[in-house]
């Protein structure tokens, strides 16, 4: 069974539209995206976390918790203490892109 360019293309498509729906789910929370945004910045635990963004348990660890599932952010572990990094250079684009776009006096509103 040959597979046309077109049908080819429409599959290649859909696979990536799902990835991106996929992505932009786990974004799809004010709090989980309050959590990148400070994430983009560089790695922080969970105790940082929290006081820099007033985020408190269980709605932190439960946020954090759908992030790390979604794939969005690795962790490390250095004693008691686990961190939270952004995972990918493609998650970080992401967020730099609507920080110019949402947040940015410069792109805010254009």
């Amino acid at each position: 069974m040959d597979m046309s360019t077109a049908e080819i293309d429409i599959t290649s498509m859909r696979q990536a539209a799902q990835a991106a729906s996929d992505h932009l789910r786990g974004l799809a929370h004010p709090d989980r995206l309050l959590l990148l945004c400070q994430l983009s910045q560089g790695e922080a635990c969970v105790g940082e976390l929290e006081e820099l963004l007033d985020l408190h348990q269980p709605n932190l660890s439960q946020q954090l918790g759908v992030l790390r599932r979604q794939g969005l952010v690795d962790t490390r572990r250095a004693g008691r203490h686990v961190y939270y990094r952004i995972a990918d250079a493609k998650t970080l684009r992401l967020l730099q892109t609507l920080y110019s776009i949402f947040c940015d006096n410069k792109g805010a509103g254009t």
